[in-house]
Order: structure tokens, then sequence, then C-alpha cells
């Protein structure tokens, strides 16, 4: 097996393998020898079938296997020999390949561009600021406000007054359908929140303005992909009785609301909100000083990019902008794409900076475990309620998606593990300061 250089340019490498007719011819014997005692053939007894009948049964079949076997073992040797780590799956081409008949030497093309050589950082020269906010009181009686509004009440409204949007409405409905009641179209003393959207477009709209003891026909259509077919696109007329009207009150700041939140009394739950709080704080200033740390390792290193990499991430960036830029397109049915200078630039600090985290975690043996990687999993079947089991099933069973999940929490642990070494100093900063760090994350 011959391996020859073609291309040594930056990062770009090219081989030619040659695999000669004699060497490919012992590798078939090889592997059909292995497989003869195994072997059963009318006329034979087990594991005595002749070489030559083997070879002429089996031959074309194993002949591609000992073919993949051969340049594969030559790539791995070649990569283990040379050091070289390629960016991404080298590519393999096979001169002449339609005119290849047996008995002719096996000439293969390879080319890859290989990861570069990653300079030395030291880490402890890094200096680092780590913003800390410590709840105000007011902090902690606005979250408190927020949480009361959540478990609003409802109090009646002075006789004669006009329901409003945020208002509740007490009342019975019929619904009919060319004079026709159907089912699930009735209800007695139910509680409708305007604007809450429980009901179908356009129900709740014409309800602003009724007032208790009122009758109102509300004329609404259902919408065409309604989950009911035999109402879906139908027009309906629902006749309401207004019993009450009722306007919106924040729950009372006492012992019985923190009760509703799991909490004993009033202070133990001022201090889970102090907690919460604190966490809050403490995962956005992270954020802050993660960007810091991004941007000083990005001042401090220099190494040539596999352009493979840099054109991949910079069209990912294109093609990520230009869906938030037109999220009425859902699909990828739309114009091609062309990265800009200034989403390649982009893409040139996110592969530096990966490739420098991944050399840092490798090194420091940095790795995610599974019960880690377990929570990654629950975590993002939160988002497909009902599905759970047949999405952590779909991850189980595709890399991509595993890899997916865990390259931010690789990413993350060698951050904390840099964050150990270099040299962090507490900022006490207020809220206010903390929020426009964290707003001037996204305008950079």
């Amino acid at each position: 097996m011959q391996v020859t250089e073609t291309l040594n340019e930056g990062l770009k490498r090219g081989y030619t393998i040659t695999l000669t007719a004699d060497e490919l011819d012992a590798k078939v014997n090889e592997k059909l020898a292995e497989a003869q005692p195994d072997v059963e053939m009318k006329g034979f007894r087990k594991g005595k079938v002749p070489m030559a009948l083997l070879k002429k049964q089996f031959g074309q079949r194993v002949l591609g296997e000992a073919m993949q076997e051969s340049i594969d073992g030559a790539m791995s040797s070649h990569f283990e020999e040379s050091g070289d780590r390629p960016a991404l799956q080298p590519k393999i081409e096979m001169q002449n390949g339609e005119e290849w008949k047996e008995g002719d030497d096996v000439v293969v093309d390879m080319s890859y561009e290989a990861l570069p050589e990653i300079p030395e950082v030291d880490l402890k020269s890094i200096e680092l600021e780590k913003l800390v906010v410590k709840p105000e009181d007011a902090d902690v009686e606005e979250a408190l406000g927020k949480l009361a509004e959540t478990a609003q009440n409802f109090k009646s409204r002075r006789k004669g007054s006009k329901a409003k949007d945020g208002d509740q409405v007490v009342m019975d409905f019929v619904g009919k359908i060319d004079g026709e009641a159907f089912d699930g179209g009735a209800g007695e003393d139910f509680p409708l929140v305007l604007g809450s959207g429980q009901f179908i477009p356009g129900f709740e709209e014409q309800l602003v303005g009724v007032k208790a003891e009122e009758e109102k026909d509300v004329t609404v259509s259902f919408p065409e992909e309604y989950q009911a077919e035999h109402l879906a696109g139908k027009e309906a007329v629902f006749t309401c009785t207004i019993k009450e009207v009722k306007e919106p009150v924040a729950a009372e700041l006492d012992d019985e609301l923190a009760k509703q939140f799991g909490a004993e009394d009033l202070n133990a739950l001022k201090e889970q909100i102090t907690e919460r709080l604190v966490a809050e704080y403490a995962g956005a200033a992270r954020q802050v000083q993660k960007r810091a740390l991004l941007d000083a390792l990005d001042k401090v290193v220099s190494f040539d990019l596999p352009p493979s990499l840099v054109e991949a991430e910079a069209n990912q960036i294109a093609h990520q902008l230009w869906h938030e830029e037109n999220p009425e397109v859902e699909g990828h049915d739309h114009p091609e794409i062309e990265p800009t200078e200034e989403h390649t630039s982009l893409a040139e600090r996110r592969v530096r900076l990966g490739l420098l985290l991944a050399e840092l975690g490798q090194k420091a043996e940095v790795e995610v475990s599974d019960a880690e990687m377990t929570q990654a999993i629950m975590n993002q079947a939160r988002q497909y309620p009902g599905q759970e089991r047949q999405f952590f099933e779909f991850v189980q069973q595709n890399q991509q998606m595993q890899q997916q999940l865990r390259a931010p929490l690789f990413e993350d642990k060698v951050v904390d593990y840099v964050f150990e070494l270099a040299q962090v100093s507490d900022k006490e900063v207020s809220k206010a300061d903390l929020e426009k760090a964290v707003e001037a994350l996204d305008e950079e």
C-alpha cells in the first residue's frame, strides 16, 4: 500500500492511495480463509470447501469488502502517523472508478482540511469581572406583585357596568348552526375572561360592552382547520345570557397567597422569591462574564481556520438571520442566501473559539456525563407535552441530535473550567446595570 502526498497548502491536504492488485488479491484470500472453516456447501463437509470454489462463489462480494477495509486501514494509519485531524469527513474518489476491473490496481484520491495546531493560552493571565447583584426589597415586592397578578381574583362590577377587555363574564350560552343546537355548544355559569383567547376568534370581542342580565347573540365562524370536522368552517350563532360582569383584582399579599405557591407563609414566599432572584441575576451575570471571556480569548489566539468550517458556519448564520427577518417563511423554499462579509467574520470568530474551547476541554479531560445528557434530553422533551417518551427515544437513536444537545453542555463545562483558572474579581452593580449589560450582548 502506497500513500503519496499530492497537496499540502495551508490546512488543505491531498493524497493518492495505491492498493496494488496483488495486495487486494491477498486481502481477498485472507478474508476467504478466515470464513472457510464456517462455510457449508453441497457436496463438501463443513470447512472443507476448496478455496478456488469459495473464490468463485463469494469472491466478488468479498472483493468490495476487502477494498473498503484496505482503504479505511490506510486512512487510519495515515492519520495516526501524521497526527492530522480532519476538520470534516475526508473526500474519497476512486480514479477510473467506472473503468476499473478485477486485476487492476486500486488508486484512490483522498483530500481533506486538517484541523490547525491550537496555540497554548495562559488562562491564569485572563482578567474577568463577575457582576454581583443583591436583590433589593423593591425587587422582591415587584416579584410578589406579579405573582399576585397571576393569582388574581374577580369581583362583581357595579350593577349596569359594561364589560371591558380583561373582565370576566359569567354566562349561560347556547350555540346553533342553521338554527340547530350542536353538541358541545352550550354551557351554564361559564366564567370567560375577555381577551384570554379561550373561545374561537371573534367570540370574546363581541362580548365587550355587555352588562349583567343582558342577552347577546354572538355570530362567529369556526376555523377551516377546526379540530371537530363537523364544525370546521361553519358559521354559528351563540345566544349568551350574561349573569355577572366581574373586574380583575390582584390577590392579597398575605399568607393565603403564599400557600397557593407552596410556601408556609408570606415570609417564606419572600425567601423563595429572593433565592430565585439571586439565581436569575447570577445566570444573567454569567452570560456577561462568558461573553467577556470569549472576547478575551478571541484577542489572544490566532491560527489558520479550515475554510470548509468557516463557509458552513457563515451559511448557517446567514440562513438563520434571514429566517429571523422573514418569519412568515417557515420552510426552506426560498432563494439561495449568500453570506456577507459580516457573516463570514462572525463565522471565523465562532469557529476559532469553538476549536479553542474543544482543545481546552480535551486537554482538561472535560466530559459530559450520562446523567447530564439525560437531564438535557428531559428538559428538551418538556417542549413536547404528551410526547416526552417518543422524543426521548428519538434522541437516543439520533447521533446528530445527541451532539446538538451535548455541544452546549460541553462548552459550558469548559467555560466553567476556564473561570476557575482565570483571575475573576467580583463587582457589585445594580439590577439596572446588569440589565444594560445583558441588553448590550444582543447589540454586539
